[in-house]
């Protein structure tokens, strides 16, 4: 029978209640068996029928919190009996008829693990909400930009938002990183659909770990992103009907939902310190500012900056405190966390470069491979300290990394919302927008024509 034994041990989840007719779940619980705790199972319980809640089921309604209107309830089970078969068995536990437990994972922790991998499929979506927010919230805050005019340099010139390197470098910046969000997702559901489930268990592992940390690194950036977008509308931004300021509450949940996103990397991080072993290469000249133009060059710097945070961790760990494993992985923790956060950019370029090679016509290609130099250039801002004292980077090259940056913020400013259109989002849902619709109705018809140039109110 399913029993919570503490009001801490309720279930805290969405769309348990009436909402929708009768329901049925799977449960995570201890499974019991003559006093012996022999870790958590997943059983198939149903929760309610057509006449309501079914005995020992306790749901109660939880306020509605920001973003995403779902139902989230408190479950809790009041000794529910539940038949043999809903324990949802496999290799990692099965019961014989005598009660005993057969197992091919040596403890309960892994069986717990194995009992949670379902929430895989989960971060795989949560990371594909994110990618469609980010890259409607971009579409929104570009058209915006194009039909918003502001006063130029000369009396009576009027000049689009979108013309000022203030404003579209910030969104270019972010369409970039929406498309390495974009193609890591891709990349990362590919690789679990080809291998899953009949890929050995290492495989699985590496593809489960990818998917943990692109969904964490894709949703943290979706958050930043449409929060920039909002900003880049001004006020009008902060109406509902705008469709901008909800993104970063949805976002929110994505982050928390199928793993919290500190938790899943902290998973990973200790992971990868142990069985992750990226490429090392030699050391070589960095050669002249010119090279921070070549896209691979620029990732292999990037793989450099992951094998540094990567050593700082092991170095951090072999540091601490034998007696005290907590406090020791306290000391590895930051240096571990920056590794994977690397590890998840690097993977991202990765993706990046291959649908760059998927090109089929040169002009795209070639247009890629520029947003895709932008999207290095920005990652590499932060490492170069650390590249410029192992060798890897120049003097002349770190002073000249800002105007390459802002270098291809300007050759690409022009493609910009030829960028955002190839999210190919539908015309309805575009002009359904006030503040980029330009016509008479719509909020951005009413501006005044005396704003000066640079105001993005």
């Amino acid at each position: 029978m399913l029993d919570t034994p503490h009001a801490g041990a309720q279930k805290f989840m969405p769309n348990t209640s009436m909402t929708g007719g009768p329901k049925s779940a799977v449960v995570a619980a201890r499974l019991l068996v003559e006093g012996r705790d022999e870790g958590v199972f997943l059983f198939l319980t149903p929760l309610s029928d057509e006449r309501g809640l079914l005995p020992g089921v306790r749901v109660r309604r939880l306020p509605l919190r920001t973003g995403a209107p779902v139902d989230h309830c408190l479950t809790a089970f009041d000794r529910v009996t539940v038949p043999r078969e809903a324990l949802l068995e496999s290799e990692h536990g099965r019961l014989d008829a005598e009660g005993r437990l057969h197992s091919g994972l040596g403890n309960r922790r892994k069986r717990f693990l194995h009992s949670i991998g379902r929430v895989t499929m989960g971060k795989l979506c949560m990371s594909g909400a994110a990618v469609g927010a980010t890259r409607a919230a971009l579409a929104i805050a570009v058209r915006y930009g194009d039909h918003r005019l502001v006063s130029g340099p000369r009396a009576g010139q009027r000049v689009p938002l979108n013309a000022h390197r203030p404003h579209h470098g910030r969104l270019l910046k972010g369409i970039a990183t929406a498309y390495a969000m974009t193609f890591l997702h891709r990349a990362a559901l590919a690789r679990w659909a080809a291998g899953h489930p009949g890929a050995e268990a290492g495989e699985r592992a590496d593809a489960e770990r990818l998917i943990a940390v692109a969904k964490g690194w894709i949703t943290w950036q979706a958050r930043d992103i449409t929060v920039e977008c909002r900003e880049r509308c001004g006020a009008q931004g902060l109406f509902a009907a705008n469709g901008l300021s909800e993104f970063p509450q949805y976002i929110e949940g994505t982050i928390t939902a199928e793993g919290d996103n500190l938790v899943i990397w902290v998973k990973a991080a200790a992971e990868m310190l142990f069985e992750h072993q990226p490429p090392r290469q030699e050391p070589e000249p960095p050669g002249g500012v010119e090279r921070l133009t070549d896209v691979r060059h620029l990732r292999g710097l990037l793989a450099r900056a992951e094998a540094v945070w990567q050593d700082r961790a092991r170095a951090a760990l072999r540091r601490g405190p034998s007696g005290d494993p907590v406090e020791r992985w306290n000391g590895a923790s930051s240096a571990a966390l920056e590794m994977v956060s690397v590890h998840a950019r690097l993977q991202a370029a990765d993706a990046f470069l291959a649908a760059v090679a998927r090109a089929r016509h040169p002009e795209a290609g070639g247009l890629l491979e520029d947003l895709c130099r932008l999207f290095l250039l920005e990652q590499l801002g932060e490492f170069t300290g650390d590249l410029l004292a192992d060798g890897h980077l120049s003097a002349d090259q770190v002073r000249a990394l800002p105007q390459l940056l802002d270098d291809v913020l300007r050759d690409l400013a022009p493609r910009m919302t030829e960028l955002v259109e190839a999210f190919d989002l539908p015309r309805e849902f575009l002009d359904g927008i006030p503040m980029t619709g330009g016509g008479p109705g719509s909020l951005a018809a009413h501006c005044t024509d005396h704003t000066p140039a640079g105001s993005e109110g």
